[in-house]
């Protein structure tokens, strides 16, 4: 993980609540783009990255309310870093709750997950 390796609360804490979610959501995306099992690898270190960030996020924020929903939602994302094999399903609705956290980040949701959102 050697890509946020540097990155700190401080630094991390400075960027906006849409900027968070939206940069989580990079990496969520890049996990969504490496579906082969020979993929796997890679894909784990997205979701590591991910996981990474979103434990920044939820130490740079005290809202009760906000870090309670990004832990249940790290617990989706945890147990896709642990899958074998690419759930794009799940993939998909973890990608979607994620950008559902902000106003800013909802809208990108037709352009990095279709016209159904993620939605089966």
């Amino acid at each position: 993980m050697t890509q946020h390796a540097g990155l700190t609360l401080e630094r991390w804490a400075s960027f906006t609540l849409d900027q968070q979610i939206l940069m989580i959501g990079n990496e969520m995306n890049r996990a969504g783009k490496l579906p082969n099992p020979e993929d796997r690898e890679r894909r784990a270190n997205a979701y590591e990255r991910a996981l990474f960030l979103t434990d920044l996020t939820i130490e740079a924020h005290a809202r009760r309310g906000l870090r309670r929903e990004l832990l249940r939602w790290r617990d989706l994302v945890a147990q896709l870093f642990l899958e074998p094999l690419d759930q794009p399903s799940a993939h998909a609705q973890a990608f979607r709750a994620l950008l559902q956290f902000t106003p800013e980040a909802s809208r990108q949701i037709p352009h990095v997950l279709g016209e159904q959102g993620g939605k089966p």
